[in-house]
């Protein structure tokens, strides 16, 4: 099944869509307006660096410098809070006093269940569901801490507009795929992935506990789609959708 939030008369209210491709509300009447989209998810955000093969070996060289020499040895997570979190359709203010902005094709675990020291085995029994997200993010100059001015930035996590059951997906065998107005960009899956949707739920819980309704975005991978004001840009899983956001340059949002 797939569900999707939007804002119905100033309130979020939740959608699913029926086979023909129709909308229902949750009160079971149909929806025959197209909807202003929210993200599918309203928890906290987290993400993990550095998790992607070619991420890692591209910046071989880099983690052999001082003062680190040698890449980490556990996830590197970084969080998009509430005001980065867009909808599908929306549009993205980007800054362009601010340099190079790149997108970041990704799936987004949801998560259903509190999830606390769990262990791998049962890390999936604690997923609701999956979305497709947008992990936005000016160029990087430390991956050991990601910026928060790099990754924080107004509207900088689109994410839906969909949420597919569990069910649906095996987050082992995934293909992301990004396009730039409307031209295949970029391809990535997730057996390049060094740490698995279950390998990552177990060490996050291990510290902190997950509620329903938070997001993991596992990897994304070297960034390469630059994204400029004027430009639409798309992420597609197949399965669950397609989030699609135009981009704007900030100083026009205001």
């Amino acid at each position: 099944m797939k569900q999707g939030r939007i804002v119905l008369n100033q309130q979020a209210r939740r959608v699913t869509a029926l086979a023909d491709g129709k909308l229902l509300l949750d009160n079971g009447n149909p929806l025959a307006d197209s909807p202003q989209w929210l993200a599918p998810a309203s928890g906290t955000v987290y993400g993990v660096a550095l998790n992607h093969r070619s991420l890692l070996e591209q910046l071989e060289a880099d983690f052999q410098q001082p003062p680190y020499q040698k890449a980490p040895a556990t996830p590197v997570l970084f969080i998009k809070p509430r005001n980065t979190h867009a909808g599908h359709g929306s549009a993205i203010a980007l800054p362009t006093q601010a340099g190079k902005v790149f997108a970041g094709g990704a799936l987004g675990v949801v998560l259903g269940k509190v999830a606390s020291k769990v262990a791998v085995e049962q890390a999936l029994e604690v997923v609701a569901g999956y979305t497709v997200v947008n992990e936005i993010s000016l160029e990087e100059t430390s991956f050991y801490r990601p910026a928060v001015k790099a990754k924080c930035r107004d509207g900088f996590c689109p994410m839906g507009p969909w949420q597919v059951d569990a069910a649906a997906i095996d987050p082992l065998n995934v293909e992301i795929r990004s396009y730039l107005n409307g031209e295949l960009a970029e391809t990535h899956h997730s057996r390049d992935w060094l740490r698995s949707v279950p390998q990552l739920i177990a060490a996050l819980s291990q510290f902190m506990t997950l509620q329903p309704g938070d997001v993991i975005i596992p990897a994304t991978p070297l960034r390469q789609l630059e994204i400029r004001p004027g430009d639409t840009v798309a992420v597609e899983i197949a399965g669950i959708g397609r989030l699609e956001n135009r981009l704007i340059a900030e100083e026009s949002a205001q």
